[in-house]
Formats: structure tokens, C-alpha cells, sequence
């Protein structure tokens, strides 16, 4: 029942881990699980992501006052690369920081604590965008505002996302 949750904010290899102790009979290492999943998502992340609705337009409004934008994730670094240019919007961010870049995943505060770093930015001013309760859980633990964001995937956690987050939308368009 909670196997989604149990793998919520993991890093890459954290996921590929916590996979086989779940399922311990499956003939795969965590590296043949990670190189598997590679792939399928190096696709998908390269052809088929889309930016959520009114998140370029918030982006270019922010940035045009002087804000720097970070992405902070879980994935790893060449799939976040691949996503953005994808979807054409590598000029959005300043810096990415990765699980695999830091010691522990999400709810840890790590990734969002070296993003902060990395945009030059102490963690009390920024400002956390999230769509699962585990990042919220990070960013909070980072001691940053967070806004939870509905998503599809996540929307049967949308009242613990609540509970949680400092803010909720439901979109970005709220926020133009």
C-alpha cells in the first residue's frame, strides 16, 4: 500500500535500493535497474515532458526582477538537462542540484540546501515549489517557504500537501 510513498524524494540510487528490498527476488542490481529505468526515462523526459501550465510565463516575470531559479530534484542531472532542453527551456534556470550530487534524498534538506548555495542565497529567502509531500517535507526541513503544487500524480497526497506546505496552488497561473 504505501510502496509510491516509501520512494517518495529518494535520490536515483536511493530508488533503485529501496526497488530490490521490495522486491528481492528480481534477477536485476541496482545498476541494471538504474541503467533500465535510464533509458525509459531519457526518452520520455526528452520527448513527451511538458512545462506545468503558466510556470514559463512566472519563470520570465521573477527572473525580469532580478530572482534566480534553481531546480533541486531528485533525478538525476542528465535526465533534468535532457527534460529542459526537451521542452526548449534551458534559459529557465540558473542551477541545477541533484540527489546524486548530495548524501541524502529528500525529506533531507540536502539537495535544496546546495541549491540554495549554488544560487548564492540563504535558505530563510528562497522559496520552494513542490509536488510531493517528501520534497515539501525537504524544503521545510531546509527552513524555506513552501508551496505545494497540485499534480495529477500526487493529487491522492493533495491534503497531506496541504497540511504541509505554508502555501498551495493548484496552478502557476495563480501567481501571475
Amino acid at each position: 500500500e504505501d510502496f509510491h510513498e516509501g520512494m517518495e524524494g529518494l535520490s536515483y540510487t536511493e530508488t533503485a535500493e529501496y526497488f530490490l528490498k521490495v522486491f528481492p527476488t528480481l534477477p536485476k542490481t541496482v545498476e541494471d535497474l538504474k541503467n533500465e529505468w535510464y533509458e525509459m526515462a531519457l526518452y520520455k523526459y526528452s520527448h513527451e515532458m511538458e512545462l506545468k501550465e503558466g510556470l514559463e510565463a512566472l519563470i520570465r516575470s521573477v527572473r525580469a526582477r532580478g530572482v534566480r531559479i534553481g531546480i533541486a530534484t531528485s533525478n538525476d542531472r542528465k535526465l533534468v538537462e535532457a527534460c529542459l532542453q526537451g521542452m526548449g527551456a534551458e534559459d529557465l534556470v540558473d542551477t541545477i542540484s541533484t540527489g546524486c550530487e548530495v548524501k541524502k534524498g529528500k525529506p533531507a534538506p540536502d539537495v535544496y540546501l546546495k541549491a540554495a548555495s549554488d544560487l548564492g542565497v540563504v535558505p530563510e529567502k528562497c522559496l520552494v515549489f513542490e509536488d510531493v509531500p517528501m520534497g515539501i517535507m525537504a524544503g521545510k526541513n531546509a527552513g524555506m517557504k513552501t508551496c505545494a503544487i497540485y499534480d495529477e500524480y500526487s493529487a491522492y497526497d493533495d491534503e497531506r500537501k496541504r497540511e504541509t506546505a505554508d502555501y498551495y496552488i493548484h496552478s502557476y497561473k495563480e501567481l501571475l
